[in-house]
């Protein structure tokens, strides 16, 4: 029987907190910058939690991480 794998794209995206939450990187914040307000930019930083309706999608990504 072959080894379950995690898939590495999403071992670098996705960290697992210790709640049980899996924190996620923010969208539209890498370029073309100079047309997106401040305002809108401002709100694109930092992490934010991935929604309760994706995670069986990220448990089978990432099997090992105890989702």
């Amino acid at each position: 029987m072959p080894k379950m794998k995690t898939k590495k794209s999403a071992a670098k995206r996705f960290r697992v907190r210790p709640g049980g939450t899996v924190k996620r990187g923010q969208a539209f914040k890498r370029h073309i910058l100079t047309k997106k307000s401040t305002s809108r930019k401002r709100q694109l930083r930092g992490a934010v939690n991935v929604h309760e309706t994706n995670m069986g999608s990220i448990a089978k990504m990432m099997p090992f991480a105890g989702l």
